[in-house]
């Protein structure tokens, strides 16, 4: 009996298998419960802090669409926000919350696995830094300012988290770096390095989309061999093994595009001014690059113009296009408002979180506790200090 009784005591939860606790109950858990359990008792830290645990506890994390703001609170000190929406949740407050709140203010330039690259607004000299807001980390990059991040990636074959760059201009007196593209290693201790690339005419460029080890932006203007005088738009892909880039078919689209990730696919969405809706393409097939037409969305703009002052002409709203549960769903960002458009056009949902500046970023956080090894070695490595405020509630 008293064996019984000890047997009993060691288990993460009585009357549970620890199997059951800990594969289907504490990896379901959003991050910020996850880590509140963790000093509930040892047993439950030791289990929640295994790697294969964390990695596992990542893949269930939903991939959700990141906004910026501004808020103004006690004694007048205003901080910078990081929001994600999450369309499963039951009330506003949890639908676009807060999981970071940084002291200045930060342009969120790259996004992969849990963790952002941020550029420092109004800053001169190196302004890019790294962090993960789940466990709260952050660091330098230290990275000369004339360089522009193109894209995140894990680079599988070593493991490595690697940045995608962009140089247009040299600093004054640079007589050893090249115009062009370049790759740098986090934690890797070595400069970029140069790999050429095609010439992009700006620094400008939509938020990539990684799909089958690759990045993709849409649209990037480039010079091309039919007219090597002339930028052109393309569908720009960069291959994340053999760090290459490639070309795809030309788009034969009309209208303001863009591309997103449809479930696993390459998906595009196009916004027609006349009709006042949003078309949805998908690439089914990356071998034959044959777009299929999936919805057309038809936004209610009269009715949106009557419920909210001041939200300008349609042409001049925000839109994302988000890949949800084998569907779409449509985000609207107005002045300090956030609309959730189902595929059928129907306003879902209207967020007023009243910041004074509510920004849509077009990229995607997937919240991750895995620790990475690169963090410690980089300049100003902390965790729990600045520039986080605070935990988030």
């Amino acid at each position: 009996m008293a064996e019984a009784v000890a047997a009993e005591a060691e288990t993460l939860l009585p009357g549970l298998p620890d199997a059951v606790v800990v594969w289907e109950i504490l990896v379901r858990l959003p991050p910020k419960y996850l880590l509140r359990c963790r000093a509930v008792r040892r047993a439950w830290r030791a289990v929640t802090s295994a790697r294969d645990f964390l990695l596992a506890h990542h893949g269930r994390q939903p991939i959700l669409p990141i906004f910026s703001g501004d808020d103004e609170r006690i004694l007048g000190v205003r901080y910078h926000t990081i929001l994600a929406f999450d369309h499963r949740a039951a009330t506003e407050d949890d639908q676009l919350h807060a999981v970071a709140r940084l002291h200045v203010a930060f342009q969120s330039v790259a996004a992969c696995d849990g963790l952002l690259v941020l550029s420092k607004l109004g800053s001169a000299g190196s302004c890019l830094s790294i962090c993960n807001p789940a466990t709260r980390e952050h660091a330098l990059l230290g990275l000369p300012s004339d360089f522009r991040v193109m894209g995140m990636y894990l680079h599988r074959p070593t493991a490595e988290y690697r940045l995608l760059l962009l140089r247009k201009r040299c600093q004054a007196g640079d007589l050893v770096h090249k115009l062009g593209c370049y790759v740098f290693s986090l934690g890797s201790g070595q400069p970029p390095r140069y790999i050429g690339g095609p010439e992009i005419a700006s620094g400008n460029f939509s938020v990539p989309v990684r799909v089958r080890d690759r990045l993709h932006w849409y649209p990037v203007y480039c010079l091309t061999e039919r007219n090597p005088w002339h930028y052109e738009s393309q569908l720009l892909v960069f291959d994340t093994i053999a760090e290459s880039f490639l070309q795809m078919r030309e788009l034969m689209v009309d209208g303001y595009s863009y591309i997103f990730d449809m479930d696993g696919m390459l998906g595009i969405y196009t916004r027609n001014l006349s009709t006042k809706a949003v078309e949805i393409r998908v690439l089914p097939s990356y071998e034959t690059e044959v777009w299929d037409f999936k919805y057309q969305i038809k936004l209610p703009v009269a009715k949106i113009r009557r419920a909210f002052q001041d939200c300008g002409d349609y042409g001049n709203w925000d839109l994302d296009v988000v890949s949800v549960d084998g569907g779409v769903l449509l985000l609207v960002k107005l002045p300090q408002w956030l609309l959730h458009v189902d595929s059928n056009g129907k306003m879902v949902n209207s967020i007023y979180k009243g910041q004074r500046c509510l920004s849509m970023t077009g990229r995607h956080l997937k919240q991750s506790l895995v620790q990475h090894t690169f963090f410690p070695a980089l300049e100003g490595y902390a965790v729990n200090a600045s520039p986080f405020i605070g935990p988030v509630e």
